[in-house]
């Protein structure tokens, strides 16, 4: 049966046969259904072979991210590109990688996930490095599902005909640090330590699994157990202790630490001496604990000592602690230092300033200097709208935050995202009137719809308001699709 024929309106959207992965992204945003049946993949699928002829793997990987924050309709594009003929699409295994990060994060029902999985063998293509350490990341990160991270890596020998060797041990370990549970991968690091012998990288990141928990002394006895396991401590060690300090706040067992990676690096000591990273995390450090002077004079040392040039990086950290102390003309000027430089902001640049724009009621300014990043080539991402929609609301201008707002829903240069959506729901119990409660149903429906549950206590205030505004016909919309959805109990409270 051949594929069914593309709207007549799609095939007329791009007069090239090249179109760009935002141009394919319109067209996958604008297709009549983001329902994930065989029937919608292969009408997108027909959509995309008109205007596409070719779609290379990089371009596939693009328009995955582009859609990153509609994952209904991201994981029907990767459907799709299963129905296209090898002539204009081969799937790649980093493809289907990012198609199993979606359906991880979203905690789609382990059938989802496990059929993106069988593509691998089914297709005859290789696991990459990131396949199940991505899997790892996602079920650490939660809470209810750390154990079955464990489980899925002991069992990849038998159940995937995977080898269980240090590197991915080490995967799983970092898993588990970042989602705070140090504790784990330190009693698994003890089971399993003869058979995945520790080295560096794996103490290394028991070390940020402690520090990111503030527990500097257990971080700092992994640094006594290399040096009795005969394992030298690299750079990377040494700053995440420093980092670790400033997460504590031990600022001064911070600044210490500084000096003596500096004491023992001037002895030719090259694993300790500070480098760009140790420097860049002194400088926020010490400005976050309200020492801006002495961040300030650092960075000013730094290219007279000649051990290392601020970078993008180091000014970018400058110039938050900076706006953070609510000094929005000293960090201006300080980007204009940065320029002058030779310097090319990125986009954390752009949206710290736009922050301390905003934090100084100078939102115009701030959307001017929006305008004047996407000029120079740098695209906003999610986070740069969430501030401005944020503090748009919080001066009143409602409708300049809606604006907003569409923009991004009509994918302009980025999709909204759950924070984006607990934002604008907020926002709108601000004035508590029965349009504004309409307005947070329909953003609760909307977010459900790309792919995001709303937390328990969102969508029963929510419900709540509607009830208390008699949005009753609302109300009954809300409650049916909260019947889809066990993690959505109702709990009224008036």
């Amino acid at each position: 049966m051949p594929p069914p024929s593309p709207p007549a309106s799609v095939s007329s959207l791009f007069p090239t046969s090249s179109p760009s992965a935002r141009q394919i992204a319109a067209v996958v945003l604008n297709h009549p259904s983001s329902t994930l049946t065989t029937a919608s993949a292969r009408s997108l699928s027909a959509s995309l072979i008109a205007v596409a002829p070719s779609l290379p793997t990089p371009v596939a990987n693009s328009v995955l991210k582009l859609l990153w924050h509609h994952a209904p309709r991201a994981l029907l594009f990767f459907h799709s590109l299963l129905h296209l003929p090898a002539r204009a699409h081969a799937v790649s295994p980093c493809t289907i990688d990012l198609a199993l990060d979606l359906s991880a994060r979203l905690r789609h029902p382990r059938q989802l996930t496990n059929s993106i999985l069988a593509l691998f063998p089914r297709l005859r293509l290789p696991y990459t490095p990131r396949t199940f350490p991505i899997l790892f990341d996602r079920f650490a990160a939660s809470q209810r599902r750390p154990d079955v991270a464990v489980r899925l890596f002991l069992s990849l020998h038998r159940s995937h005909r995977v080898a269980q060797d240090l590197p991915l041990f080490n995967s799983l370990l970092d898993a588990l640090a970042k989602s705070r549970h140090a504790a784990k991968a330190a009693s698994l690091v003890r089971a399993l330590g003869a058979r995945f012998p520790p080295d560096v990288v794996t103490y290394n990141t028991l070390a940020d699994g402690w520090c990111r928990l503030k527990d500097t002394s257990r971080a700092l006895d992994l640094l006594r157990q290399m040096a009795e396991s005969g394992i030298a401590p690299t750079k990377t060690t040494y700053n995440i202790i420093l980092k670790g300090f400033f997460r504590a706040g031990q600022v001064q067992h911070a600044w210490n630490f500084f000096l003596q990676m500096k004491k023992r690096g001037s002895k030719d000591d090259s694993c300790s001496k500070p480098d760009i990273v140790s420097y860049t995390t002194v400088i926020h450090g010490l400005g976050l604990a309200g020492q801006l002077d002495k961040a300030r004079k650092l960075f000013d040392e730094m290219s007279k000592e000649g051990c290392c040039a601020p970078s993008v990086a180091t000014y970018n950290a400058l110039i938050q602690v900076i706006c953070k102390k609510g000094n929005i003309d000293d960090a201006l000027t300080v980007f204009d230092d940065m320029l002058q430089q030779d310097l090319t902001p990125n986009v954390v640049t752009y949206t710290v300033l736009i922050r301390g724009l905003c934090h100084a009621a100078k939102i115009d300014q701030a959307m001017k200097l929006m305008e004047r990043m996407k000029n120079e080539g740098c695209e906003p991402v999610v986070q740069t709208y969430n501030v401005l929609i944020r503090y748009s609301f919080e001066e009143g201008e409602i409708d300049k935050a809606m604006c907003l707002f569409e923009r991004m829903s009509k994918g302009e240069d980025c999709l909204p995202n759950q924070d984006t959506y607990n934002i604008i729901i907020s926002a709108m119990f601000v004035r508590k009137r029965a349009e504004d409660m309409a307005m947070a149903a329909r953003m609760v429906m909307e977010m459900v719809e790309r792919g995001y549950l709303p937390r328990r206590f969102m969508l029963n205030r929510v419900l709540n308001g509607l009830m208390l505004t008699g949005n009753q016909q609302i109300s009954r919309d809300l409650l049916r699709m909260q019947e889809k959805y066990r993690r959505l109990r109702r709990e009224i409270r008036l």
